[in-house]
């Protein structure tokens, strides 16, 4: 099979294509754009930091600008007619489009034979199955419930302080037995049984064979990423080594998959309706958690940025700061500003920039502009900025 060669700067383009970055943000984003977004990047991982505003709402305003982010909501929480996302363990905790649902259940079934998930949560598959089964009995009798509802886990308090219900209710999960009917308070989220929440012709589609739902998994990761590494193509969703890397094979058999050789990378592949623009005009401030970036040796690779997240690093041991976003301007990273919605005084603090050395110009007055739009996205009145 031959293999094509590909530049740095043009991998780097296909890359940004693939997420959503070669075309004109929309002068008003709908919720129609907004979909589009969802299915291009598959899936928007959650996390609890909320220091400026929740992971899962940032990779959207990164490729649409600002967007009505209960738009979000109620794709993902809303009522069931209007609901198009559901909650699942895919890269990370991931908000996901419902096709996705049959494609993931080898991860749930593999973990109702406490196989998968995390340690805590694995005798809940065997030995105190019991328990959890309980628990979803009560859910289905009851409705929808959060941890909090049951009082075997009152008293406990923290976002890691688990009692065995919140694992138990956890393994029922990540099993699939349950799913995510909404969020409420602190974003708890409550659960209820995937028949009262998922549509009913994604529940009735057959189970897929393993080998078949990960093939399909890698080739919607190839698109996502328009060109990648074994590894990166398996990461997005999580899968198995040998189960990614016969489906890699099979779908280069298929023409799906081109191999490439891009400089620093010793085999790449290639999605044969990857688009290969010359020219990237996007300006975008870039989650820690968002697809584009989230698999840092491949960020290090197609930008020569290093980049990692210095949450958990003691404030004085810190390089750049505690919550810091990458500026994408053109087809370069080219900043990393500090960044801290301040809700009470209505500021969107920019606690430090730095410029990366090769910065153009016009980087921090393009990052200023970016900050303003994003400051009114949240609802904050003004920002204010740090020295670069």
């Amino acid at each position: 099979m031959k293999t094509e060669m590909i530049g740095l700067p043009l991998a780097r383009r296909i890359a940004l294509a693939a997420q959503g970055f070669a075309a004109p943000r929309p002068g008003t984003a709908g919720i129609s754009h907004l979909r589009r977004t969802v299915e291009r990047v598959q899936l928007h991982q959650i996390d609890s930091v909320n220091v400026l505003a929740r992971a899962h709402y940032l990779p959207a305003f990164s490729r649409l600008g600002a967007y009505d982010r209960s738009d979000l909501d109620r794709l993902a929480w809303g009522p069931r007619r209007q609901r198009r996302l559901f909650e699942y363990w895919a890269h990370e905790a991931s908000l996901l489009p419902f096709d996705l649902q049959p494609l993931l259940r080898w991860r749930m079934e593999s973990a109702d034979r406490g196989e998968t998930g995390w340690t805590g949560m694995r005798p809940f598959a065997t030995e105190r199955r019991a328990q959890a089964m309980a628990l979803l009995a009560r859910i289905r009798s009851e409705g929808a419930m959060a941890t909090s509802d049951f009082e075997t886990h009152r008293g406990q308090s923290g976002w890691w302080e688990w009692s065995d219900t919140k694992r138990a209710l956890e393994w029922l999960f990540w099993a699939g037995h349950i799913t995510t009917a909404t969020r409420r308070g602190s974003f708890e989220r409550v659960y209820d049984v995937p028949d009262h929440v998922l549509p009913p012709d994604i529940l009735a589609i057959p189970t897929p064979a393993a080998p078949d739902a990960h093939r399909a998994l890698i080739e919607r990761a190839a698109r996502s990423h328009g060109i990648a590494t074994e590894r990166q193509l398996r990461d997005y969703f999580r899968q198995p080594p040998a189960q990614a890397r016969a489906a890699i094979e099979e779908l280069a058999q298929e023409g799906i998959l081109i191999p490439v050789a891009v400089e620093g990378w010793r085999h790449a592949w290639l999605h044969r309706e990857a688009r290969q623009p010359r020219r990237i005009d996007a300006r975008a401030l870039l989650a820690p958690f968002d697809p584009l970036i989230w698999e840092r040796d491949r960020t290090e690779h197609l930008f020569g940025l290093r980049y990692r997240i210095e949450i958990y690093v003691p404030a004085e041991k810190r390089t750049y700061g505690y919550y810091v976003l990458p500026f994408l301007l053109g087809d370069r990273l080219v900043a990393r500003v500090d960044l801290k919605a301040d809700r009470a005084a209505s500021v969107l603090l920019a606690r430090s920039v730095h410029l990366e050395p090769d910065a153009p110009p016009d980087a921090h007055d393009a990052l200023l502009e970016e900050l303003s739009i994003m400051a009114t996205w949240l609802g904050l009145a003004s920002v204010r900025v740090g020295q670069p």
